[in-house]
């Protein structure tokens, strides 16, 4: 997935998506699905879950973009189902993301 987001803009959005998945990481709680064993935040964020699989939140470095990436270790139900569950903003249970993401849409 990559949304759009105005270079402008694009930073910031990943810069508080990094300091969400920090403050889970250091209270020691689970990601919005399942339970994280790493979160990295060089150039973004990459959490990697329990089971193998993760997820990567950045900015695009030569397009105004974000880049969202979700592997799953299981099936493509599962990846379909990690990206539903903790990026996608359209989601009743990541309502959280919404503000961030439409901080892309709006006008400068």
């Amino acid at each position: 997935m990559s949304p759009h987001c105005p270079d402008e803009v694009k930073y910031g959005v990943v810069a508080d998506v990094v300091k969400e998945y920090e403050a889970l990481a250091a209270g020691g709680a689970r990601s919005w699905a399942a339970a994280s064993s790493e979160v990295i935040t060089v150039n973004g964020v990459r959490v990697a879950l329990e089971d193998g699989s993760w997820l990567l939140v950045r900015a695009s470095s030569n397009k105004p973009e974000l880049v969202v990436v979700v592997e799953s270790t299981a099936s493509a139900d599962d990846m379909r189902a990690l990206f539903r569950d903790e990026v996608n903003p359209a989601s009743p249970a990541t309502r959280k993301w919404a503000p961030t993401i439409r901080r892309c849409e709006a006008p400068l």
